[in-house]
């Protein structure tokens, strides 16, 4: 399964979801940004790879909605809800995507 994680600036929230399927057999994750200064910004091309789409806020999943419209047209996206309070990798971040994304996929491992 291809999962799409994406947040602002794709360098805390997307980027350390992102890692956290570093490796694993059942997914292939990628990562993006909304925000123009982005680290890597969200295109078409991405969302049609992904067969999930993950958005940390309400207003990603808007965004990539009127920027993209036909590829959103039928895309399965779910809001994790996750703020931008963390850095990259903070262990309390790493927790609360485990418990949000637990929910809809199977984790890997660790």
């Amino acid at each position: 399964m291809k999962l799409l994680f994406v947040c602002s600036r794709n360098r805390r929230r997307s980027l350390t979801a992102e890692k956290l399927f570093e490796g694993s057999p059942l997914h292939q994750a990628r990562s993006a940004g909304t925000q123009p200064e982005a680290r890597i910004v969200v295109t078409a091309g991405h969302i049609g790879w992904a067969d999930v789409i993950f958005v940390m806020e309400k207003s990603h999943l808007n965004r990539m909605r009127l920027k993209f419209p036909d590829a959103m047209q039928d895309k399965r996206s779910i809001t994790l809800h996750i703020p931008d309070d963390y850095e990259f990798m903070q262990p309390e971040l790493l927790e609360e995507l485990r418990a949000k994304l637990e929910l809809h996929i199977e984790l890997p491992a660790g």
